[in-house]
């Protein structure tokens, strides 16, 4: 697009970076109890000294504990350490932009430590006797943290957003030949956003709990509640744009899954108002106007291709309808106006 679009975008990449910074403040604060709760929960069956060193391999028999802290300094060594850091990605503007990238696989990283401590400390009178580090849990605690990094720098990756100008409400906006079509608009539903925060807190206090051998088999929850809350959370938040290529509707705070609709296979657009009540709810619905992503009442950005209506609830889709419309055949009205 040209730069001449409005400030649309700008307030909305605000408000993106806003939702960023408080769900990174849940996250420190979750860590950070975390690393607390999970001694404190098991304290009747620690000794009063932590071994918190091993000598030789991980999972190796022959394994013995060589180091150790009071139980009140091992609980707070690890929460001293977590507050710095947190601190010090707040503090430094580098480190901030990949702030996701930090310390979503350090939390996962010391709260797994943790973990893998209390078990291994867990029904011994003295420290010394402490069992050797469960292999199984160090592997399971690396796996969690390559997926917290990746799943980080998607997050920190994410654009602004931006916008075209407007086309006085015309059906079919008329593009001025030389500028590139952009169009990007996102909509979320926080309280389905807190219900995916709930299941997943709950599954990641079982997997949490388990590896720490205060929980017997932690799969049986922590498999129906991080599913459910992965299906939750991918449909909490939409984001569509539109290119000179066609429509891109994502799914999700990490904008994936994503359906894609080339411009030769869309017949129409528009805008439309509908409301939960007419698809059948919240969320991915099937129905009798088709498909509907709906995460807000309102107006929703209809498409129609190959016969069949798809809608997203998102802000300023007439403008995107107008847009779409612009690359049906036979409605450019300049025809180099899409590069």
């Amino acid at each position: 697009m040209s730069g001449t679009g409005t400030g649309k975008g700008t307030g909305k990449g605000k408000g993106r970076g806003r939702g960023k910074a408080l769900g990174l403040a849940g996250w420190v604060a979750g860590v950070g109890a975390v690393l607390v709760a999970l001694p404190l929960a098991a304290g009747a069956r620690l000794p009063d000294r932590m071994a918190t060193h091993w000598g030789g391999g991980v999972g190796d028999s022959g394994a013995t504990p060589d180091g150790s802290m009071p139980f009140a300094q091992s609980l707070a060594f690890p929460l001293a350490l977590w507050a710095v850091l947190a601190l010090g990605v707040a503090a430094f503007a580098v480190t901030r932009a990949r702030a996701a990238s930090v310390l979503l696989p350090s939390g996962v990283l010391l709260a797994g430590a943790q973990a893998a401590i209390v078990r291994a400390n867990l029904d011994h009178e003295d420290w010394r006797q402490a069992d050797p580090l469960d292999g199984r849990v160090v592997a399971a605690v690396l796996a969690a943290a390559v997926l917290a990094a990746f799943a980080g720098v998607m997050i920190d990756r994410r654009g602004p957003v931006a916008a075209v100008s407007p086309a006085a409400g015309a059906p079919v906006m008329d593009i001025p030949a030389g500028e590139r079509l952009v169009w990007l608009a996102r909509t979320s539903n926080p309280w389905l956003r807190l219900t995916a925060a709930v299941l997943g807190a709950v599954a990641a206090l079982a997997a949490v709990a388990g590896a720490g051998g205060l929980l017997g088999p932690a799969w049986q929850l922590v498999a129906p509640f991080g599913v459910a809350s992965v299906a939750v959370l991918a449909f909490s938040s939409v984001r569509a744009r539109v290119t000179a290529q066609g429509l891109e509707v994502g799914f999700g705070p990490l904008g994936w899954p994503v359906r894609r609709w080339a411009a030769a296979d869309i017949e129409s657009a528009r805008a439309e108002d509908r409301t939960p009540a007419q698809v059948g709810g919240w969320g991915y619905r099937l129905g009798g106007l088709g498909t509907t992503v709906m995460l807000r009442a309102g107006e929703c950005l209809v498409v129609r291709s190959r016969g069949k209506d798809f809608a997203v609830s998102v802000d300023d889709a007439a403008r995107g309808a107008a847009l779409l419309n612009s690359l049906v055949p036979g409605t450019r009205s300049t025809p180099q106006a899409l590069s």
